[in-house]
């Protein structure tokens, strides 16, 4: 297998800056505009890594996001929270469902 560039090209300080945004946003619409946040910060982290010579594209919505949030709420709370355990693997899932490469 041939090996090629990989790496991750973003910074400390607009990462903290991106999350700073997020916090205030989720904050100032109650928890609302959560979905908004993490697809911001998918998209960023996205778009500064490099594999095999081609950056990646994070092509998820905050939508399609808040879509499965409500979904995964009301899994959590028919289960009596049993499903809020399978929460991250399933964000982890649609988080890589939605990455592609640039072009």
């Amino acid at each position: 297998m041939a090996s090629g560039e990989y790496y991750f090209d973003g910074g400390l300080l607009e990462l903290i800056g991106w999350y700073i945004l997020g916090f205030i946003v989720t904050t100032l619409t109650l928890g609302i505009c959560f979905p908004w946040a993490i697809t911001m910060i998918y998209s960023w982290e996205a778009k500064h890594t490099v594999l095999d010579g081609r950056r990646l594209r994070f092509k998820g919505t905050a939508i399609g996001l808040f879509g499965n949030w409500i979904k995964w709420l009301l899994l959590t709370i028919i289960t009596f929270g049993i499903y809020g355990f399978w929460v991250g693997i399933a964000l982890k899932k649609w988080k890589t469902k939605n990455l592609e490469f640039e072009n």
